[in-house]
């Protein structure tokens, strides 16, 4: 049998057994961290020794919680009483370590307190996980319904989870039985109670109405028609953060080697961070030093430029990422995500070189829709945290993020005598108002004003 094989039947003995789905792939790691730590072994090799080796010391580990540590125990029991089936399993004492309590060093005192932590104004309370299990309890059918028509449409993960989210608070607040009851007049109270005791972003208030007529609308049927006291959040207009090109210089310098090409497309490209994330092998062009970014934000394809000093590093880190595709490919795997419609269109695309993320994963990952095993890209809180490591430690006093690159990149390119029109077609606008608010560091803006204090 193949690893994936092997994977597919372990993942499925654990929803037999009645875990969760979502905990699937946090069982997957715990064996996979297992395994790692005995390269010298096969999965046939293994002894009651090592099972009680490995416990012992996840059960001394600093940083392990107690709820990981009962979670490695019964993922590396399921593995070998269900799935390998090692003569010595059964008769192991698996019931001695899911009792075990783990070992935590006590905690200096520290002779100051820690200020307790301010309330947050823009979280509610009352939408922790915990709070919200009854209400996912009561409304599973309906939230099912909700998941099932929204892959059904193709949207993203993402926005499925944030849909979910906000229709499962959206039900907690109003704490009725049968959503069938609903109406318009409920989605004024919460948008409205959202903007009023939460302060959310005007951005967030979008997001909770889009998801609530999706409820209303595609799975309810029932149109919202009257909204007339709904209460706005206000849109400030802010100012996008620049740095300059020697700023620029010094963050990029500061960058860990691990993701400083990240970082240098996302300031040379002016792409943003989940677009450059995305990228796959086919979508960088060589031959008209080019890269086009698929399926961008409002569903629009696009080529920016490909920086010439990018081009040898960019090609030597294919070849990197190629030894990794065939590593995984020889262990059976070597799969990445492709949408269901290429999917099954080109059945063999998720394992072909071209379809491989640019910046793939360290670690294997289960897909939480399919239950497959296959290497993801590198997550975006990753490079975030490598941007604010380098910006910290480059001395720069400005709130930057990994969006900083786009804002300068389009900054610099106007400042060096391109076009509007060119630079918009570079970020994707599809409003050149958008790209508009660049001006303002290019000497058309409060930069270009004399002030009448300098002619005293």
């Amino acid at each position: 049998a193949t690893r994936q094989d092997f994977w597919d039947e372990y993942i499925a003995t654990i929803q037999k057994l009645g875990r969760p789905p979502s905990r699937s792939k946090w069982y997957v790691i715990r064996v996979e961290r297992f395994l790692k730590a005995h390269p010298e072994l096969s999965i046939d090799q293994f002894e009651p020794a090592h099972i009680e080796g490995w416990f012992g010391r996840q059960s001394r580990g600093e940083d392990v919680q107690q709820w990981q540590f009962s979670q490695t125990v019964d993922a590396i029991q399921i593995l070998f009483v269900h799935v390998v089936r090692p003569d010595w399993a059964s008769s192991f004492n698996w019931l001695a370590w899911e009792n075990k309590r783990v070992d935590k060093p006590p905690k200096p005192e520290s002779p100051v307190p820690k200020p307790a932590k301010p309330n947050r104004p823009d979280k509610e309370a009352v939408t922790s996980k915990r709070a919200l299990s009854p209400t996912r309890a009561l409304h599973a059918d309906l939230l099912r319904q909700v998941a099932n028509e929204i892959r059904r449409r193709a949207y993203s993960i993402r926005t499925e989870d944030a849909y979910l989210g906000w229709i499962t608070r959206f039900l907690h607040f109003c704490n009725r039985a049968d959503a069938s009851d609903l109406g318009g007049q409920d989605v004024v109270r919460y948008i409205n109670h959202l903007v009023s005791n939460t302060r959310i972003a005007p951005s967030t208030q979008n997001q909770a109405l889009n998801a609530l007529v999706f409820l209303f609308t595609q799975i309810l049927d029932t149109p919202l028609d009257e909204l007339g006291n709904l209460v706005r959040a206000k849109r400030p207009r802010k100012l996008p953060v620049v740095l300059s090109q020697e700023q620029i210089r010094k963050v990029l310098a500061a960058v860990v080697p691990e993701y400083q090409l990240m970082a240098q497309i996302l300031y040379g490209t002016g792409i943003r961070l989940m677009e450059c994330l995305r990228l796959r092998v086919k979508d960088i062009d060589f031959e008209y030093h080019q890269i086009v970014v698929r399926d961008g934000k409002g569903a629009k394809d696009r080529a920016v430029p490909l920086p010439d000093v990018l081009e040898e590093p960019l090609k030597s880190h294919l070849l990197a990422v190629r030894d990794i595709h065939h590593r995984d490919a020889l262990q059976g795997l070597g799969e990445v995500y492709l949408p269901d419609a290429l999917a099954r269109k080109y059945p063999n695309a998720p394992r072909e070189w071209a379809w491989q993320y640019v910046f793939p994963g360290k670690q294997l990952s289960v897909d939480p829709r399919s239950n497959r095993t296959r290497r993801h890209h590198v997550h975006e809180n990753t490079l975030q945290r490598a941007v604010k490591r380098a910006v910290k430690q480059a001395g720069i006093d400005k709130p930057v993020s990994c969006h900083t690159f786009r804002h300068s990149f389009a900054t610099h390119l106007l400042e060096s005598g391109y076009d509007i029109r060119t630079v918009q077609e570079l970020l994707g606008h599809a409003d050149i108002s958008t790209t508009m608010i660049y001006t303002h560091a290019i000497n058309l803006g409060a930069q270009g004003v004399k002030s009448p204090l300098d002619r005293l």
